[in-house]
């Protein structure tokens, strides 16, 4: 992808009515990116009322269309700063962000926590933090709304800043800025406010432009082997690049033995004398020498991944049948299949209301998350789910079908 189309993907979660979508709506306002079909039909309807363009209309458009039960489609909800574009992700419930962040079907980057100045932190806002939390994200910037109905107070900020901070830290989340704004008024969110002098920080877009974009091209090579085929008796391994690259003649690692190979020749579909292969490349590979290579071995740039037959993690369980600690399962990370069972299930918690189960559990029940340690029959190669997610993003199958999507942190 060149360098104008990636664009990041970020989550904004909070409260119901915290303001969630008047933001979203003054996002696409304030950096021009409303549909066109919709700025047409707010314009026209801003004309018939004799006055200029309002933000309002935005949102009574959108809300309208909400009402009738039609989302916008925030899968494909894109804004642009004078930095890059942002691709904002949402899912109906924690339950189906979960399972797409875990799964794989979208992948936030940053995240914006919004709350209500006015309200504080309410129940769903503590769920939403232990969900960024539970996903290890790095990059999280708190958004306190509606600080018009608190007078734009100062005191008032400050406090429910410590709180915050105090509370996020417990979860192990870190914000990396925690801003006033009023998203109905635009205050703080595109342009600085006057009505906020005591607040020199960022807005929320220069906020967002200083997060950082997973290139995973420029991450070391990681290639899980799919298959191995013999072919005019030499022997061809293939498999997807899931980081990084690889070069012809280059000196490459086989995991989990940490053996140093050396790449003949890569060849790819209908092409001729490749001398480089990239991130998301499909490929076959010969090596010099003989070597006994199977499915399930990973070639990589250095000796950086973690080789391990036990693994800390968090998962998130599908199957309506729970899990109990004796149940044997198959962990299945890239093209990596062994066997395994949880030995230890530190806590587990129920996103929907919010109640930490318990701790030290000996059961999962559906829809639930937990906190566990896997012991695998054999070792495995993996790395932390924010550094290359396909290598530290798994699922565990029981009976022969996925029951549970995982991450390591």
């Amino acid at each position: 992808m060149g360098e104008e189309e990636r664009a990041l993907p970020i989550v904004i979660v909070g409260h119901v009515d915290h303001g969630k979508s008047t933001l979203i709506g003054r996002l696409l306002y304030d950096t021009n990116c409303l549909p066109a079909d919709k700025y047409l039909e707010i314009q026209k309807s801003s004309e018939m009322l004799g006055r200029i363009v309002e933000f309002a209309f935005v949102m009574d458009c959108l809300e309208e269309e909400r009402s009738r039960g039609i989302t916008i489609d925030t899968t494909q909800t894109f804004f642009k700063t004078s930095k890059r574009r942002y691709v904002i992700i949402d899912a109906p419930g924690h339950k189906e962000f979960l399972k797409n962040m875990i799964t794989g079907s979208s992948q936030a980057e940053a995240a914006l926590l919004i709350i209500d100045s006015f309200e504080g932190i309410r129940d769903q806002t503590k769920r939403h933090a232990y969900i960024l939390g539970m996903l290890g994200l790095k990059q999280v910037c708190v958004l306190l709304n509606k600080i018009d109905l608190v007078n734009y107070s100062q005191d008032k900020f400050f406090e429910l800043k410590a709180e915050i901070t105090d509370f996020l830290n417990q979860l192990n989340v870190h914000p990396n800025f925690i801003l006033p704004i009023s998203a109905i008024h635009g205050d703080n969110v595109a342009t600085p406010s006057k009505k906020i002098p005591w607040f020199d920080g960022p807005t929320v877009l220069q906020a967002l432009d200083t997060f950082e974009e997973l290139k995973i091209e420029e991450k070391p090579l990681r290639l899980p082997i799919q298959d191995s085929y013999a072919i005019d008796g030499k022997k061809i391994l293939v498999g997807r690049i899931e980081a990084g690259h690889v070069r012809k003649g280059e000196s490459v690692y086989l995991l989990p033995e940490q053996k140093k190979v050396e790449v003949k020749n890569i060849q790819k579909f209908l092409e001729n004398d490749v001398t480089i292969a990239n991130v998301e490349e499909s490929i076959g590979i010969r090596l010099k020498g003989r070597h006994r290579v199977k499915r399930g071995q990973i070639l990589t740039a250095d000796l950086s991944s973690t080789i391990t037959d036990r693994i800390k993690a968090n998962i998130f369980w599908m199957d309506p049948m729970g899990y109990r600690t004796e149940d044997t399962l198959l962990f299945r990370c890239v093209t990596q299949e062994v066997p395994c069972r949880i030995e230890k299930i530190y806590r587990r918690f129920d996103p929907a209301s919010m109640e930490f189960t318990e701790e030290n559990a000996s059961s999962i029940g559906s829809a639930e998350v937990a906190d566990i340690l896997i012991r695998l029959d054999e070792k495995v190669v993996v790395d932390p789910f924010n550094e290359i997610p396909e290598m530290g993003r798994f699922v565990l199958e029981k009976d022969g079908r996925p029951a549970a999507g995982g991450i390591i942190l």
